[in-house]
């Protein structure tokens, strides 16, 4: 669950990147998260858990530094290091958390229930802004897509689930969206947990969600709305393994740079 913030509407933003977001200094999305965690002030850690490339995390820290911000990389390869004091110490100090891309599942298992998360938890709800691209997007809900068919159609067995860190409990978050065909994946994870939105996002696409959860689209694609609050009917219950379910009562809105979603009411506009 998120942590509680202590003060009203004093939450950090949340923001999950659909991948490919481009490791430039001209990247629109990632200038925009450095101007919020404070620009030449911004001090942001970058954790590079998911990649098994040991030049992925120095080539984010690099990019935030010449874009103006301070940086540094935060390797954490197990869940020994996620009890380290200096870790934790480190992050506290942060104005902006990124997590990279890779493997969701290794973020899972190795920060998943840590200290670590538990911080940035801490840290998101008392203003600290964290995004994650890719593997990094799917791991901030509560519920995580740790894998699963493409296609478009949901299915029985179409998806694996896994704990997120909890920054949010409203959504849950796929990534690399149409570039993989995944709308039958999370159609799957809503028929599980009808109680979240669903957000599919693009790849050098961002949602940017504020702390009263209105989330801003940035890029070049599109993110997927699919709203289960209407969901009349699923057959996900009584489907044979592997299946097509039958979902009735879904809302759906695919919105573009500079419309809105709000994750708590649920309302999609263009302002």
């Amino acid at each position: 669950m998120p942590a509680t913030p202590e003060k009203q509407n004093q939450r950090g933003y949340i923001i999950p990147i659909g991948g490919a977001e481009g490791k430039r200094k001209k990247s629109d999305i990632l200038n925009r998260f450095v101007k919020l965690c404070g620009s030449s002030e911004a001090r942001i850690m970058v954790i590079p858990t998911a990649s098994l490339m040991n030049d992925t995390g120095p080539q984010y820290e690099k990019l935030f530094k010449e874009m103006g911000a301070k940086s540094m990389c935060v390797p954490i390869e197990t869940r020994e290091e996620c009890f380290d004091e200096e870790t934790l110490r480190i992050l506290s100090q942060a104005t902006g958390i990124f997590i990279t891309g890779g493997n969701q599942l290794r973020l899972s298992t190795i920060l998943g229930g840590t200290p670590v998360a538990r911080r940035i938890r801490k840290l998101n709800s008392a203003g600290v802004h964290v995004a994650g691209t890719s593997a990094g997007a799917a791991i901030v809900s509560e519920h995580m897509i740790a894998g699963g068919r493409t296609g478009p159609s949901p299915r029985e067995s179409g998806v694996e689930l896994a704990p997120g860190l909890g920054l949010t409990n409203r959504v849950i978050v796929d990534q690399h969206f149409n570039q993989r065909q995944r709308m039958g994946r999370l159609l799957a994870a809503l028929s599980f947990n009808p109680f979240a939105c669903g957000l599919g996002i693009d790849e050098n696409t961002a949602g940017f969600i504020s702390p009263n959860g209105r989330m801003e689209v940035v890029g070049k694609g599109t993110v997927t709305v699919v709203d289960p609050a209407g969901l009349t009917h699923s057959s996900m219950s009584y489907v044979r393994r592997a299946e097509a379910v039958t979902l009735i009562g879904l809302k759906l809105h695919v919105l573009a740079e500079g419309a809105h979603f709000n994750v708590e009411t649920r309302e999609a506009t263009i302002d």
